[in-house]
């Protein structure tokens, strides 16, 4: 069987990482992605200087900014231009021409502001013909008439594998593509407001658009809003949204939207978020003990943010109907406590629609299962326009949908999970069946998979999933011979591991002359 031939990508990918070297990918990403954009930013450029060339516009107007504005390019002055890079490339100080490049891009071009990386390139050491390689593989990015959309491919690409590579720990700047498709597909952001508070490199604002490509929809009927706490991020965010020309309201500065909401009378269409799971003092115990964002609820305790972030997401959907996805642990799904009170509080009041738990392994970030809460400020019985088309909700304000989906999806980048666009179809297609006011002909709960729950059938306010979707009890079906061998081969390594570990120390020990 023939291998399947490598993406543009990739391809650009496995060759850039050969030339990292010793660098960390949590500072090689800036290095990378940064390129990527400077390319972007020149191939753009130069398309839109040659159109005006053959428009028989005069030299002094190819170089004013307002002429490339109205297309919603960047100007690129001569000392950063891709030509002149090029040319320097086999020149010593090829790191300062490059962060003075990007510093004249962002200086002529006020929408870039914080967006670019500040004299990154210097401060790195990164040696020159390493720099000069990674410029010749950039090169290979070309701008085709056919794929405008080859440039936030690959920054997207390069941000997943980045994630990748920093694991567990790291890399919350990116949430998995088929998670975040799969969130638009639930709330369907048409047009209006959409908000996330916890922005990362923006995918949530990406995902939205595409969404909204995909489906004929308009783009300029969205308005975004977002907020990130680390400085880095934001500019990988600021990035990955102009190579998009999506415009983005990131407030003005990178901070805590806790301490610092920078959006504080927003009030959104929609909103899509993947705070920080169980993150803790994230305030001081005697500290926004009275924020507006949790009036009428218990305040949330100091120990743990789910629930801050909760209250947080609320606070800004529309009063009218607001809608929005929310990723957080499954522990927030039955914590007790202030936690229990707040949920307590959430479900009395309607806003918990649907909660999803996700498979394992879907996050480069953590090892835990994943959960999304769908959050609606509207259940009762409405029509909407849904870009063109009248939907009929039911009313659903005595109801919450559970769905469990640690059986789908499939294998990604060998040890991960991602939904396909089938699993995605069908999942969105439950919720929407389970939505429209034509719900008994189209909705039914299926063992294993989904179960819709009156309210006072709830157990103790727990929003568990298990409690309440059917399960197949599989006993009978399981090999547990197999399985036990399986058990006797990994506890084999983990003992062999430990012998060698003790014969490593004991070494060390008896070369210092303290031996066991």
């Amino acid at each position: 069987m023939a291998k399947e031939a490598k993406s543009m990508e990739s391809i650009l990918w496995d060759a850039c990482d050969r030339l990292r070297g010793s660098v960390e990918p949590s500072e090689y990403k800036h290095v990378i992605l940064s390129l990527i954009f400077l390319k972007y930013a020149n191939d753009r450029f130069t398309a839109q200087r040659e159109k005006l060339i053959s428009e028989g516009k005069p030299e002094f107007m190819l170089n004013e900014v307002s002429f490339y504005e109205q297309d919603n390019v960047f100007f690129v002055p001569e000392c950063a231009r891709w030509d002149y890079l090029m040319s320097q490339a086999k020149q010593e100080g090829l790191a300062i021409k490059i962060d003075t490049a990007l510093h004249e891009i962002e200086l002529r071009n006020p929408s870039l502001s914080g967006a670019l990386p500040d004299n990154y390139y210097s401060r790195l050491d990164l040696e020159n013909n390493d720099l000069a390689s990674l410029l010749d593989k950039m090169n290979q990015l070309k701008i085709d008439a056919n794929d405008k959309d080859i440039f936030g491919r690959v920054y997207e690409y390069f941000l997943s594998k980045f994630a990748i590579k920093e694991g567990k720990g790291k890399g919350e700047f990116y949430t998995p593509q088929s998670v975040v498709a799969l969130l638009c597909e639930l709330i369907e952001p048409y047009s209006g407001s959409v908000y996330d508070g916890a922005c990362g490199s923006g995918g949530m604002f990406v995902q939205s658009m595409k969404f909204i490509e995909e489906h004929s929809g308009d783009k300029k009927k969205i308005s975004v809003f977002g907020q990130e706490k680390i400085t880095t991020t934001m500019k990988l965010a600021k990035m990955n949204l102009a190579i998009r020309g999506i415009s983005a309201d990131l407030g003005t500065k990178a901070t805590s939207t806790f301490q610092n909401d920078q959006h504080p009378d927003l009030k959104a269409d929609f909103a899509l978020m993947n705070p920080p799971f169980n993150q803790k003092e994230w305030r001081e115990e005697n500290e926004l003990t009275n924020d507006p964002r949790w009036k009428g609820y218990t305040t949330p305790p100091t120990g743990n943010a789910n629930y801050a972030w909760i209250l947080n997401f609320v606070s800004k959907l529309s009063d009218v109907d607001g809608v929005g996805c929310l990723l957080l642990a499954n522990g927030a799904l039955s914590a007790d406590g202030d936690e229990y009170k707040i949920r307590k509080q959430l479900i009395e009041n309607d806003l918990v629609e649907a909660i999803l738990v996700l498979p394992m392994k879907m996050f480069y970030t953590t090892d835990i299962s994943v959960t999304v809460w769908v959050l609606n400020k509207n259940k009762k019985a409405r029509t909407i326009d849904k870009n063109g088309t009248f939907f009929e909700y039911r009313d659903r304000t005595d109801e919450i949908l559970f769905m469990d989906l640690r059986k789908i999806g499939e294998p990604y980048e060998k040890k991960y999970i991602a939904f396909s666009d089938n699993d995605r179809k069908r999942i969105a297609k439950t919720y929407h069946d389970w939505q429209s006011m034509k719900c008994n002909d189209l909705y039914s709960d299926i063992k294993e998979y989904c179960a819709s729950v009156k309210k006072d059938k709830l157990q103790d306010y727990s929003l568990v999933p298990s409690k309440y979707i059917q399960i197949e009890k599989n006993d009978a079906t399981v090999n547990y011979d197999e399985e036990m061998k399986k058990i006797q081969f990994a506890l084999k390594d983990l003992f062999r591991e430990e012998t060698s570990s003790r014969e490593k120390l004991q070494k060390v020990l008896e070369e210092l002359g303290y031996g066991l």
